[in-house]
């Protein structure tokens, strides 16, 4: 920032000469009021500068009929998750509003610890979309409980912690360990006072979530039900409503969303893959919804932007008016939220704008170095034919419970159809498996409507472990073996071969195709599995999320079935 910036933008602001770009003609959405107003909107660089009025500018672009409220402002995402590197994960969001990304890395730095920070941040300086990161805190997230490509403690974090692009700290996963006194949680807690610390605490109620909040966490993005988020707010929390690919909270979480609560809630996507982006939308397909279940749009328009820049500290954005970051989506139709244009820090978001940016070399190639696996690997010995059963919910990453009695001979558990039960297991991919361990973790899983064949990832939260649901054990190790081939990705198989993939060799996480490359992909999995019997709209992100040992109730890690509520191994 210069005086002579300064000068320019408060002569432009005054109207005295012309401003840098003037969108004429429309209206913009007075987030104070709830007004529509009719104005020209007069911008300098990257501010603007002049509203409640008429002006002149170098360039004009009349956006007569339209709407103009401010960029959306995703408060909590894995770009990961999109299949996508950084730059393509913008070209993907930020035509459809997105002009502010708040990131966790976590995915990359449970695979490739800290060198994932410095690429990711390279990556943020490269974007035309401001993309913030908070620094990923639980990596690994239960450490006693898998194998994690990395560990990362607070003297790691504060290495990047002044970096210009840093916020603060990512979602602290561990809260049995928060609420312990666990060492290492409350070194990077003290590290981090006084900055944007996000929480993650499902299901935590009570006295429990007091001691939780007294660490200094102020956000939550896994309240699951009105009642939680209630709580949760009146203590002080700023709610993160998710609506992912697989999370999708947003229909419970919706009543909770007025006038009056609107500057206490937000809106964050977590986990969407770019095939739903291409058929839904993302953060305007958050907003369309909202509406269309009864939120008020003002209430809606604010948590998108204003609530969610003060959540984060950033009091630049989220208006449309003078002095406020040049961050504006242009609406066909504010209640159905159609993106008809957007201005990204006073640019105009085109085609030019994403062939101006600095390259960004990929990382993390070659990082699957999991042992190869044969049919008899999946065993699952037992002493008898009851066993718990992870039970699937459709559109969650909570699991269920279930004890069940399968199949039992010579000693080994075996696949029940008619129950919808099959096997899952997890293979230690990093290379890092401790002496005396096999490094799969196998068990069931009820509720994929499997019949045959497998489905693999090498994408499996948060260590990124490889898993592999299947009818058939033979077809398991063919979907394994070849996600070591490719370099990561996903896998279906049946009868022997593979039925379809994606190579996601970045980590074993992201592409290096485009983003309608890697949607048309995902169509062809999406239609291979349907082909196996399985009932699940988005099954290999809810693969991925069967290796979570922080989210309730029953999970699987290459160290085996995994209780959550008591987080410890069920048969260590």
């Amino acid at each position: 920032m210069t005086v002579d910036f300064l000068r320019r933008a408060i002569a432009q602001g005054a109207g005295r000469g012309e401003a840098d770009l003037v969108l004429k003609g429309g209206r913009f959405l007075d987030l104070v009021t709830g007004d529509l107003v009719a104005s020209d909107i007069a911008l300098c660089g990257d501010r603007i500068v002049g509203t409640f009025g008429r002006y002149r500018g170098a360039r004009e672009i009349d956006i007569a009929g339209k709407v103009v409220v401010p960029g959306f402002i995703d408060t909590h995402f894995h770009v990961e998750s999109s299949l996508m590197p950084p730059l393509e994960f913008e070209r993907c969001v930020l035509p459809r509003g997105v002009t502010t990304g708040i990131c966790d890395p976590h995915e990359m730095a449970n695979v490739l610890g800290t060198p994932a920070f410095g690429w990711f941040l390279a990556s943020a300086e490269a974007t035309a979309m401001d993309l913030r990161v908070q620094l990923s805190s639980c990596v690994p997230a239960a450490a006693h409980l898998e194998t994690s490509g990395a560990c990362i403690e607070a003297a790691d974090l504060l290495t990047f912690a002044d970096h210009p692009k840093v916020l603060g700290l990512a979602e602290f996963m561990n809260f049995p360990g928060v609420l312990a006194g666990d060492a290492g949680a409350l070194a990077k807690l003290a590290a981090f006072q006084g900055r944007p610390i996000d929480g993650h605490a499902p299901l935590l109620r009570g006295a429990a979530l007091n001691g939780y909040l007294a660490a200094g966490i102020r956000t939550e993005h896994e309240a699951t039900t009105a009642e939680e988020a209630l709580e949760k707010l009146s203590k002080g929390m700023t709610v993160l409503i998710r609506e992912g690919s697989v999370s999708k909270d947003l229909h419970a979480l919706a009543p909770i969303l007025t006038e009056r609560t609107a500057p206490f809630l937000a809106f964050c996507t977590d986990d969407r893959n770019p095939l739903d982006i291409a058929e839904e939308g993302h953060l305007d397909f958050v907003v369309r919804t909202a509406i269309r279940l009864g939120c008020p749009p003002l209430a809606v328009y604010r948590a998108v932007s204003w609530s969610a820049a003060r959540a984060f500290g950033l009091l630049d954005r989220g208006l449309v008016a003078p002095g406020q970051r040049a961050d504006l989506v242009i609406l066909d139709d504010l209640l159905d939220c159609a993106v008809a244009g957007v201005v990204s820090a006073g640019r105009v978001v085109d085609d030019a704008l994403f062939a101006g940016r600095a390259c960004v070399a990929p990382i993390g190639r070659a990082s699957i170095r999991s042992r190869r696996v044969t049919q008899a690997d999946f065993a699952a010995p037992g002493s008898g034919p009851a066993t718990p059963v992870i039970g699937v919910v459709p559109g969650k990453i909570i699991t269920l419970r279930h004890d069940l009695s399968l199949p039992y001979r010579d000693g080994e558990r075996r696949i029940d159809l008619d129950q919808d039960v099959v096997k899952v297991a997890v293979v230690e991919r990093h290379g890092r498996t401790r002496p005396g361990e096999r490094g799969i973790g196998v068990a069931f899983v009820k509720g994929f409507g499997l019949v045959r064949g497998a489905i693999a990832s090498s994408v499996g939260h948060d260590c990124h472990n490889i898993t592999v649901v299947g009818a058939d054990e033979a077809d398991m190790a063919v979907a394994v073996n070849r996600l070591a081939e490719i370099e990561g990705g996903f896998v279906v198989a049946a009868g022997g071969h593979v039925l379809a993939e994606i190579a996601l060799p970045l980590a074993g996480l992201m592409s290096l195709l485009p983003h309608p490359e890697i949607a048309a992909s995902l169509r062809r999995l999406r239609e291979a599995a349907k082909s196996l019997g399985v009932v699940l709209p988005e099954p290999f992100l809810q693969v991925a999320f069967l290796p979570l040992p922080v989210i309730p109730h029953l999970k699987i890690t290459d160290r085996g079935l995994v209780d959550v509520d008591r987080f410890a191994l069920v048969d260590p």
